[in-house]
C-alpha cells in the first residue's frame, strides 16, 4: 500500500459516521448487511448514508454487492488488512512488540483487574 491510499483510508475513517459503518461492516462479517439495517441500527438517513457509503467504497474499505432488490455492504478485509500492514509495518525496527494487541482481547473486567 501506499502513502496516498493509506491516508485516503485513514482520512475516510475520520469521520465518525464512517468509522461507525466500517466496524458495522467488520462485525457482520464477509455476508455483509443491507442498507436498510445500517440505516436502521445507526439511526441514518437513507441519503446520509449513501453519501458515507460512497466514500468508504471509493478508497476501497467496502464493497456493495446487488442481490435482488437489495444492496449489501460489505468491509473488504484484503483492504483493511493492508492498511493495518502499512500502520505496523516493521514496527519497533523489526522486535516483536505489539503490547495492545493482546489487551483487546481480554475482557473489560479481566482487563481492569489485570490493570492493577
Amino acid at each position: 500500500m501506499e502513502i496516498t491510499s493509506a491516508s485516503d483510508s485513514l482520512a475516510a475513517l475520520g469521520h465518525e459516521t464512517r468509522l461507525a459503518i466500517f466496524r458495522l461492516l467488520i462485525q457482520a462479517g464477509p455476508a455483509g448487511v443491507n442498507a436498510g439495517l445500517i440505516c436502521e441500527k445507526l439511526a441514518l438517513a437513507p441519503a446520509t448514508l449513501s453519501f458515507h457509503l460512497a466514500h468508504l467504497s471509493r478508497v476501497g474499505l467496502i464493497r456493495g454487492r446487488q442481490e435482488g432488490r437489495f444492496i449489501f455492504y460489505a468491509a473488504d478485509y484484503a483492504s483493511m488488512d493492508a492498511l493495518l500492514a502499512f500502520l505496523t509495518d516493521n514496527c519497533c525496527q523489526g522486535a516483536q512488540c505489539l503490547p495492545g494487541a493482546g489487551a483487546a482481547a481480554i475482557p473489560k473486567r479481566r482487563r481492569s483487574a489485570a490493570a492493577r
